[in-house]
C-alpha cells in the first residue's frame, strides 16, 4: 500500500458510498476487486483515509463529486424483485423505476428489500450513508404493514408480540400488532417493527396460525405511503430528508 496517500479524512468506503458509487459493503468488495483507484494507483484495502474523492477512480472512471442526500418514494407492486437484476429473469423493481423517476434522477439503491409478493412504500436513495443509517436495526426506525391473513387471532395473541417472539430459532424484537378489521376469517393486521429481518411479518404471522394473502407496506420511519399510487414514484422535499437525517443515531 503506498505510504504517501492521507491518513486523515473519511475512509474511502464511507466516502464513495455518499457519493453513491454503492453501499460501503459493496465497495469493500470492489476494492478488493482492484476496481479502485486513486491518482492511477489501484488500492488494496479500505483502510484508507481521504479528504474528497479527487483522483480516485472506480472502473478506471472518475468518480463525480457526491450530490446531497436525496430520498424518493416508490409504491412497489407486487411481483418485483428488489435487486437489479434478477438470475431467474424475473422483472425487478429498476424494470418499473425506469418509466416512474422523475426525469434527471440520480442512481438510486433501495433502502433495504420488500419480498417479491410484499408492496408498498420502498424507499430509495443515492446516499450509500443514508441507506445504510436507514437500514441499521441499531437506527430504531420503525416500519408499519398491513397484513390480509386467514386464521383465527385475537387482539390478546396479537398483545404478546410486544415482548418479541421466537419463530424457528430466530428471535424477533418487539412488534406492536393491533387487529384492524375482519371479514370472516379473513383478518387485517396492523404491525409496527423496528428490526426488519428477512420475512419477518410473514413468519410471525404464519407462527400464530394464519395465512398471509397480502401484505403492504405503509410506512418507514416518517415517510408515509399515503395515496401514492402503485407503480409511481416521487421525490421526497430536501428539507425533509435533512430534517429526518438529523434523528438518525450516528453509525
Amino acid at each position: 500500500m503506498p505510504t504517501h496517500l492521507p491518513t486523515t479524512g473519511d475512509r474511502i468506503a464511507k466516502l464513495l458510498a455518499r457519493a453513491g458509487v454503492a453501499s460501503r459493503r459493496e465497495i469493500e468488495r470492489m476494492i478488493a476487486d482492484g476496481r479502485v483507484a486513486v491518482a492511477g494507483k489501484v488500492l488494496e484495502t479500505p483502510a484508507v483515509k481521504l479528504a474528497n474523492l479527487k483522483g480516485v477512480t472506480v472502473d478506471g472512471k472518475p468518480v463525480a463529486l457526491a450530490e446531497p442526500a436525496r430520498l424518493f418514494a416508490f409504491h412497489k407492486p407486487s411481483g418485483l424483485i428488489t435487486a437489479e437484476r434478477d438470475p431467474r429473469g424475473r422483472p425487478t423493481i429498476y424494470t418499473a423505476l425506469r418509466n416512474a423517476l422523475p426525469k434527471g434522477s440520480p442512481r438510486l439503491m433501495p433502502v433495504g428489500r420488500l419480498d417479491f409478493t410484499t408492496e408498498g412504500l420502498l424507499l430509495l436513495t443515492n446516499d450509500g450513508e443514508l441507506k445504510r443509517a436507514m437500514e441499521l436495526p441499531s437506527s430504531g426506525i420503525p416500519r408499519t404493514y398491513r397484513a390480509r391473513a386467514f386464521g383465527d387471532v385475537t387482539q390478546a395473541m396479537l398483545d404478546e408480540l410486544v415482548e418479541g417472539v421466537e419463530v424457528d430459532g430466530v428471535r424477533y424484537g418487539k412488534i406492536e400488532a393491533d387487529l384492524e378489521r375482519s371479514s370472516g376469517r379473513n383478518r387485517w393486521i396492523v404491525l409496527t417493527l423496528t428490526e426488519g429481518k428477512n420475512r419477518e411479518v410473514r413468519r410471525v404471522l404464519e407462527h400464530l396460525g394464519l395465512q398471509v394473502s397480502r401484505l403492504l407496506r405503509t410506512a418507514y420511519g416518517p415517510f408515509q405511503l399515503a395515496d401514492l399510487p402503485r407503480g409511481a414514484a416521487i421525490e421526497i422535499r430536501q428539507i425533509d430528508v435533512e430534517r429526518f437525517r438529523k434523528t438518525l443515531k450516528r453509525a
